[in-house]
């Protein structure tokens, strides 16, 4: 199913034909034909060989794969799969990689099939690859050893750390050849980022699945960073914590707490919470690399049990602060521009408050004179 996807990606079969025959392994024969299941075209590969009753060790099979003509980085990633593949024998049979003797994935098919997926990908060029979380299916898969619970004892093993799923469709749906392939080749899993599509190829299977199509798709394209017009230093953690059992002096002593730690702001209003009580939803903006110690002070010093956050950005004027003098003193004022206008400007609270009771006079009248001091310097700049 993966050389298939390839396949229906633009990688020519004839070019695949020509690099896997120079495997010294012989009697095979490459298939590729359109197929449609549950509606969807693909490309089914088959590889058709004669009988063989070999069982290949891991030392036999890199000597067929190093001694080829094949490129050093297809050796390279087809090696470390099927000794990934040995690996995982050999820990479910309690045994060394050395003495591991492969029964189906030693077979010629399987080795055209790992050494023929690594063609296909460095034909194609790709330079990083991202799976999906693997559904491996349920229920029991015949193997040379019996019948094996699905996921077969190897294929868990090489799914160690990878996210999979089952949606209770029958059978075998992650073989351990495509388990080693695909954590061979991952450079991580999970849900799909921001992505641009540029190329779609389906790889069909064996079986007909009632639940759903039995394709592969494999999809090429180049992720998009988020927000990637936007400079990293916009973009903030919007924290939140829904609190209806502490006391209201409280929240003036974590504020200030929260604000010495350096977020860019806190604020509070009132909601109404289950069965009717009153409550207060305290929202924190911070850069991201204060996410710990946000959560921390919010654990040790409110009654919040949990807090929600989410990745927000924003866009900010131009600020910096001035000196602007007066009769009563100095003041600074915060200036914020807006492509080199100044849209807008404010006298600092705590400054105009120290000179109006130092000077025994109104705090409006302090502020006033500070803000016709500094209209006086920078008329010309207002926007």
């Amino acid at each position: 199913m993966i050389i298939g996807s390839l396949l229906d990606l633009g990688l020519p079969l004839e070019f695949l034909s020509r690099e896997l025959d120079k495997l010294s392994v012989k009697n095979f024969c490459l298939k590729s034909r359109l197929v449609k299941k549950a509606g969807i075209m693909a490309t089914k590969f088959d590889v058709e060989v004669g009988e063989e009753a070999v069982h290949r060790n891991y030392s036999s099979i890199e000597q067929i794969i190093q001694t080829s003509d094949i490129s050093s980085l297809v050796k390279d990633k087809a090696c470390r799969t099927f000794h990934r593949l040995a690996e995982a024998e050999a820990e479910v049979h309690g045994t060394s990689v050395e003495k591991v003797h492969f029964h189906e994935v030693g077979a010629v098919d399987a080795i055209v099939d790992i050494v023929g997926a690594f063609v296909g990908l460095e034909w194609l060029g790709f330079s990083q690859y991202h799976a999906s979380p693997l559904n491996v299916g349920k229920g029991t898969v015949e193997c040379a050893h019996g019948t094996m619970p699905v996921p077969a004892p190897a294929t868990a093993e090489l799914l160690r750390g990878v996210p999979i799923y089952s949606n209770q469709i029958d059978g075998e749906l992650v073989t351990p050849t495509g388990a080693a392939i695909l954590t061979t080749l991952c450079d991580s899993y999970g849900e799909l980022s921001l992505f641009r599509i540029e190329k779609i190829g389906y790889g069909a299977g064996n079986r007909e699945i009632q639940e759903s199509p039995n394709v592969l798709r494999v999809v090429e394209g180049t992720f998009v960073e988020e927000n990637q017009n936007i400079p990293s230093g916009l973009k903030v953690l919007i924290l939140e914590a829904n609190i209806d059992d502490m006391n209201p002096q409280i929240f003036g002593y974590v504020q200030e707490k929260l604000f010495e730690l350096g977020v860019h702001d806190v604020f509070s209003c009132p909601v109404q919470m289950k069965k009717g009580r009153p409550g207060v939803l305290l929202t924190v903006v911070l850069p991201s690399e204060l996410f710990d110690s946000v959560c921390q002070i919010l654990f040790q010093e409110t009654t919040t049990l949990g807090v929600r956050y989410h990745e927000c950005c924003r866009k900010v004027l131009v600020r910096a602060i001035e000196q602007v003098d007066c009769e009563f003193g100095t003041v600074s004022v915060k200036v914020a521009r807006l492509d080199g206008k100044i849209v807008s400007f404010s006298p600092e609270y705590e400054n105009c408050r120290r000179l109006a009771r130092n000077n025994r006079v109104p705090y409006k009248r302090v502020q006033w004179r500070i803000i016709q001091e500094f209209m006086n310097l920078h008329g010309q700049e207002l926007g």
